[in-house]
């Protein structure tokens, strides 16, 4: 059971709360930036396939430019850029043109907050904790950069499994091998039915960027997680979809981004993933 000791004292609590609300002011830059620089490196690699001349584009990464409105990108000034607070501060809307900044931005930092502390508290503080950490914030990049392009990039995706190998390997060497086996498992499984759907349909059901997020999932939670992480993300993901499809009809059959919830389901698991487990073979009897 979790107990108040293993928090850290108030003075370092705080200094780690501030901390996250800046790390999910960052997260967005990367949310936002990451498949713009991603999109100008496949185009740059197409014309150069195709020997047409290189683009002259303005200097464009995750430091450069600074912030800028959305609308009519205007600097966003330091005070209006803080994290919640620049936020609230505007009512949500640009200082200068009062275009309506997205609610994306306080949510990121929002969540980033507590997913920190959920993992402190359940944890405590130890580098082992600080890992845990790392997954839980790459699988929120994750989640809200699929909702907004449907893109699960590579470059995000193949750390994330590495990383859940090398924290077995590091922290908890008695898991490795569940680890490697739900590595595999996890990528096997979408990467079956995937295809299965397509044989039987013509058509493709998902994204191959969802069989390399299960796998590094499999790879932090182990193969026996993969069964309950599967049932909570096809739960969440229904619940999702046939209420969309009840408030905007005209959505019914447009694709569904299914990230964000094997992204949910692997947060649960990762914090709570012995007691859904057995919580789940209980229900099967076994």
């Amino acid at each position: 059971m979790t107990s108040l000791t293993m928090l850290p004292p108030w003075p370092v609590l705080t200094v780690l709360l501030l901390v996250a609300l800046a790390l999910g002011s960052f997260l967005n830059v990367v949310i936002t930036r990451l498949p713009v620089i991603l999109m100008r490196g496949w185009r740059a690699e197409a014309r150069d396939a195709l020997e047409l001349p290189g683009e002259s584009l303005p200097r464009f990464n995750l430091l450069t430019p600074g912030s800028l409105c959305p609308h009519c990108e205007h600097p966003i000034a330091w005070h209006d850029n803080l994290p919640l607070l620049g936020y609230l501060k505007r009512r949500g809307r640009c200082a200068h043109c009062q275009g309506r900044i997205s609610p994306q931005y306080p949510l990121v930092e929002l969540t980033t907050l507590l997913l920190t502390l959920a993992v402190i508290w359940q944890q405590g503080l130890g580098l082992d904790s600080l890992a845990l950490l790392a997954a839980c914030l790459v699988l929120l990049v994750l989640a809200v950069i699929d909702l907004r392009t449907q893109l699960l990039p590579d470059i995000l995706t193949q750390p994330l499994l590495w990383g859940g190998l090398l924290y077995h390997l590091v922290f908890a060497p008695s898991g490795l091998a569940d680890s490697v086996i739900g590595a595999l498992a996890g990528y096997l499984v979408l990467w079956s039915l995937y295809w299965l759907f397509r044989l039987l349909t013509g058509r493709e059901g998902m994204g191959q960027g969802d069989f390399k997020l299960l796998a590094a999932l499999g790879a932090w939670c182990g193969w026996p997680s993969l069964p309950p992480l599967l049932v909570i993300a096809t739960l969440l993901g229904s619940i999702y979809g046939i209420g969309l499809q009840l408030r905007r009809p005209g959505t019914r059959g447009q694709p569904l981004a299914f990230g964000p919830f094997l992204v949910i389901a692997g947060w649960l698991m990762l914090l709570h993933g012995p007691m859904l487990t057995a919580a789940y073979m209980s229900v099967l009897g076994l």
